[in-house]
């Protein structure tokens, strides 16, 4: 991994030091204010050649606002055939048309896939399959996401976010598996949120099904958001033998449609700090392009590795992993 050279011993110790300091009280970490003072510190990462990526290829899901949006235009601003994987083809399409009088050149498709339904993703992933035509797949982001307000389940019959956030994106990396493995060292990255650092893993209702009436949208979107995290040893362990490399990382704050939405409380009173989506989405651009490449299995915010877990009463057990893992096998119809 690339680091700004000549640091001094000591600039860098307090660097990290206040790096961390920033990550464990949140705020201002989490902010605008803490991605700008992170990048003026020696520790900072180098970004990516600006041609890091050409000749390669992307895939982001929810692609059409937000994070995705800004995750795909920072993939093609580095030379990337970017796929836009998207549930609304026609927004996708409009879309496709801003980022191209952005970037200009930039080679950009548009695939439909709602992400939540595990029929239309085995449906979108043999289309995928065929329109790259023999090519690889080097980079796979899965950006995604809901925030019902109630408990809403999938048309399989799956809680909502965990169907979106959790068994689409494992189901859609696992039937590409054959184009990633193309790619010389394809690397996945999954979009998470910090608000999983307050949630534990409930492996014993992981849907809701037992206390429905005690459903709460940001409460499962934080639980779906734990799970991803504490898959990355069982997806590493699955995905090494095709040299797929598999990472979270979390954006911070950010001012997103989402978030408006969803949040609205929160967001009008964090606005003036929030990030905009391109330092949101920064370093998942920059997981999928640095060299050399980051090691699998790990958790990220601002281009630095972070603990999965900040609390011990948030911290699952092998066994509550093992558990995680073979409902998702089960219920992906992973083999």
């Amino acid at each position: 991994m690339a680091h700004r050279t000549g640091q001094a011993p000591l600039a860098t110790t307090l660097a990290r030091g206040l790096d961390t300091v920033l990550d464990r009280t949140i705020a201002p970490g989490y902010t605008r204010l803490g991605l700008g003072l992170r990048r003026r510190l020696p520790t900072w990462p180098d970004d990516p050649a600006p041609d890091a990526l050409r000749g390669k290829v992307a895939a982001v899901t929810g692609a059409t606002s937000g994070l995705g949006l800004a995750t795909a235009e920072g993939l093609a601003r580095l030379g990337a055939s970017v796929r836009l994987v998207v549930r609304n083809v026609e927004k996708g399409e409009e879309v496709r048309a801003e980022l191209l009088e952005r970037v200009p050149g930039a080679d950009l498709a548009v695939d439909r896939c709602d992400v939540g339904d595990l029929d239309d993703v085995r449906r979108a992933a043999a289309a995928i399959e065929t329109a790259l035509d023999g090519r690889a797949l080097d980079v796979l982001v899965h950006n995604a996401g809901v925030m019902p307000p109630e408990r809403t389940l999938s048309p399989q019959g799956h809680e909502l976010s965990m169907a979106v956030h959790v068994l689409g994106p494992v189901l859609l990396t696992d039937l590409l598996r054959e184009r990633l493995a193309a790619s010389d060292g394809a690397r996945v990255v999954l979009v998470t949120s910090g608000g999983m650092y307050a949630q534990a893993l409930r492996v014993d209702d992981l849907e809701y099904d037992a206390s429905p009436e005690d459903y709460s949208g940001t409460t499962a979107y934080a639980r779906s958001k734990r799970a991803q995290v504490e898959l990355l040893p069982s997806l590493t362990t699955r995905w090494a033998p095709d040299h797929v490399s598999v990472a979270a990382m979390h954006p911070g704050w950010a001012d997103t449609p989402g978030v408006v939405d969803s949040l609205p409380g929160f967001h009008k009173l964090t606005g003036p700090v929030l990030r905009d989506a391109a330092g949101g989405a920064d370093t998942a651009v920059w997981l999928g392009a640095v060299q050399p490449a980051p090691p699998s299995g790990a958790l990220w915010h601002d281009r630095r590795v972070r603990p999965t877990s900040l609390l011990r009463r948030t911290r699952p057990s092998p066994a509550d992993r093992r558990a995680l893992w073979a409902w998702v096998r089960e219920n992906a119809g992973l083999d």
